[in-house]
């Protein structure tokens, strides 16, 4: 055994003991974090419930290869591959779609090519942007985003134009 394994049971045993000598009600706190985290859950889950209903519609409708011909051209002018264009659909929306059209692209063109790579970057360098935004925002109970989804899919798109930048400097 090594001490990497003995790390989280070492913590928990410490917090555990200096609570105590806190007279901290370590048990109470416990059950009280885990009704709190109860609570968090049932004001998200409409939220990803309607996300993931959604992303399944987009994907089985057709409308994301109609999608992906329409920018396919305007990708290719900013340097984007056009290969790439189902996974600048789906990553804002889905994490594991994305994964899977990555995986795809890997697949076709080789984990070492240059579509390969971008889209590795592309994948670890951007974010789910809605399942984001449905968690975080409905845990906190925030029902207007404003400015929060305009601004984060700005940030996608910097994401996705960098990532394939980024893999032509260094990559060539």
């Amino acid at each position: 055994m090594n001490l990497s394994s003995l790390i989280v049971p070492l913590l928990l045993c410490a917090v555990a003991i200096y609570a105590s000598g806190k007279k901290v009600d370590v048990y109470a706190a416990l059950t009280h974090g885990a009704e709190e985290g109860l609570s968090v859950l049932l004001r998200i889950v409409p939220a990803l419930v309607a996300l993931l209903t959604a992303v399944s519609m987009f994907r089985a409708s057709g409308a994301a290869e109609l999608l992906t011909a329409l920018f396919a051209p305007l990708l290719e002018i900013v340097g984007i591959p056009a290969e790439t264009a189902p996974l600048l659909l789906i990553r804002p929306v889905s994490g594991s779609g994305a994964l899977a059209i990555g995986t795809d692209l890997m697949t076709s063109h080789g984990p070492d090519s240059y579509i390969g790579r971008v889209a590795a970057v592309m994948l670890g360098s951007t974010e789910t942007t809605f399942y984001t935004i449905a968690v975080y925002f409905g845990s906190a109970g925030i029902r207007r985003t404003r400015h929060a989804i305009p601004a984060a899919l700005a940030a996608d798109l910097a994401g996705f134009a960098a990532s394939a930048w980024a893999v032509r400097l260094l990559f060539g």
